[in-house]
């Protein structure tokens, strides 16, 4: 089993206007909530750790998980409210966000909650806001410490300014994972905001120093990079009828661990990662978020949607 840490929350859209406002779409969503679900429709078996809310938006998400098949045994309810997320699609695709989640259930993940995990798991997946508020941070930052030497550790800081306008912050979280982790996947977006400047080689290549043993960059429409200790690749995005790129990023993650999975890599003796290998893995979550970015909002892919990986 993948264990996904972090937010669930919802993503709301503006539908079209009323008489009198305007008409709102809100769908389940927030970056670990779509691993998740990615996983799970990908045919990995997984489980979500995080604060879900006793309030409606709350009880919608942990049913979405549930019809999905993601174990909910370590998300809590709590009551607090479930963050909304104003989503704003701009001409190129990509969205604009605007969080209204102070005192969220997502934010108050209680140390309990991640006291023991199952006794199947392999590996755990984190990533976005949940590892720079308090105090979740510090509950999952704990687990890491506890869990990395025993457990494949994955993580995507999927980087929301709006939620943390502290880039110190973010880059003060993405350094301490670095070490702690196997795979490292972050967007252009995220590290140009986060390193303006420095070319994201040289980054991946920062994060391999410290022990990550995959590093990928996504590059939007450009495709992505990937780095190991012996090899370097890029390759290009499939052609599509773009609706959103919402979700994408969510979706190259899940496709790169049911990869890893599907082949019995996630291990503690190491991913074991030829050239040959990192072209087929990068291909099959290239394709996987293609699909994502054909369709409005993160509607992730299911495995029987693309080719043998």
């Amino acid at each position: 089993m993948i264990v996904v840490c972090g937010e669930a929350l919802m993503d709301v859209f503006a539908a079209g206007e009323t008489a009198c406002g305007l008409q709102l779409d809100a769908r389940c969503g927030g970056s670990p909530f779509n691993v998740a679900i990615g996983l799970a429709r990908l045919g990995q078996p997984v489980g979500y750790l995080g604060g879900l809310s006793a309030d409606a938006a709350g009880r919608r998400l942990r049913a979405a998980l549930a019809a999905e098949g993601v174990d909910t045994r370590l998300a809590p309810e709590l009551d607090a409210p479930t963050t909304l997320v104003m989503v704003d699609v701009g001409a190129d695709g990509r969205p604009g966000y605007r969080f209204l989640g102070a005192g969220a259930a997502d934010r108050l993940l209680p140390a309990s909650a991640a006291a023991a995990l199952p006794a199947e798991v392999r590996a755990l997946q984190l990533g976005s806001y949940a590892l720079v508020v308090e105090p979740v941070a510090s509950v999952l930052r704990a687990l890491v410490e506890r869990e990395h030497l025993r457990l494949v550790v994955a993580y995507d800081p999927n980087v929301r300014p709006g939620v943390e306008p502290d880039a110190a912050r973010w880059r003060e979280a993405l350094e301490w994972m670095a070490p702690r982790c196997r795979l490292l996947k972050a967007s252009d977006e995220d590290l140009a905001w986060l390193y303006p400047g420095v070319d994201p080689a040289l980054v991946a290549r920062a994060w391999l120093a410290a022990g990550v043993e995959l590093a990928v960059v996504t590059r939007a429409a450009q495709g992505a990079s990937a780095w190991t200790a012996v090899a370097e690749l890029h390759r290009t995005a499939p052609a599509v009828e773009l609706v959103d790129t919402v979700g994408a990023g969510d979706t190259v993650q899940a496709a790169l661990l049911t990869w890893l999975a599907e082949r019995g890599r996630l291990c503690a003796g190491g991913l074991g990662l030829g050239r040959e290998d990192l072209a087929a893995a990068l291909d099959f979550a290239l394709t996987a978020a293609a699909c994502t970015c054909s369709r409005r909002g993160a509607d992730l892919p299911r495995r029987a949607e693309l080719p043998p990986a």
